[in-house]
């Protein structure tokens, strides 16, 4: 059973986790076949999801930026009837090639829902993203996400335990846990 976990404690907890969270990557990029990960991810995604209700959360429209491609772009602007290039000057700014909303919290989360759920965005449909093939090579994202999202934390936190990794300690420094 998933134990809840507020959105402002994930960032807490992984803090106090960074060292141990990157020692994991490191961990998996190298001793562990990539499907056997992927197999372990999917199997716990499934499991860990259906016991957490992202609507109690938001947090990913909270603290995440998703890009849009133009696709996206058009479906949002057709759900909020404005025409593209409005939609574009209202709600989006470019960041190198990509656009990405000019707030946070996401300007369409309303009381913890989106009010464009029909119309969102293929990186928001597809959030937290541990459905898809190739779980080591996206790690990164994985260790940002760990301090967003319950799910992607608690899918970290059960891989370690399904693998049997521990904590390596390093001569003179004391482990940390919590």
């Amino acid at each position: 059973m998933v134990t809840e976990i507020a959105p402002e404690k994930l960032k807490l907890i992984a803090a106090q986790k960074e060292d141990e969270n990157w020692e994991f990557r490191s961990f998996l990029k190298t001793r562990i076949a990539g499907e056997e990960v992927d197999s372990l991810v999917h199997r716990l995604y499934k499991d860990i999801s259906s016991q957490v209700d992202c609507k109690q959360c938001a947090n990913c429209c909270r603290e995440c930026s998703p890009v849009l491609h133009d696709k996206d772009i058009t479906r949002l602007s057709q759900g909020t009837g404005m025409p593209v290039s409005e939609f574009i000057e209202k709600y989006l700014k470019k960041v190198e090639n990509d656009y990405v909303f000019n707030q946070k919290p996401c300007p369409f989360l309303k009381n913890n829902l989106c009010t464009q759920y029909s119309y969102r965005p293929g990186d928001c449909r597809s959030y937290p993203h541990l459905h898809k093939k190739g779980f080591v090579f996206r790690l990164i994202s994985v260790i940002d996400n760990y301090a967003v999202c319950p799910i992607v934390f608690h899918v970290y936190e059960e891989l370690r335990k399904e693998l049997g990794w521990k904590k390596r300690t390093r001569p003179g420094r004391v482990p940390t846990y919590g």
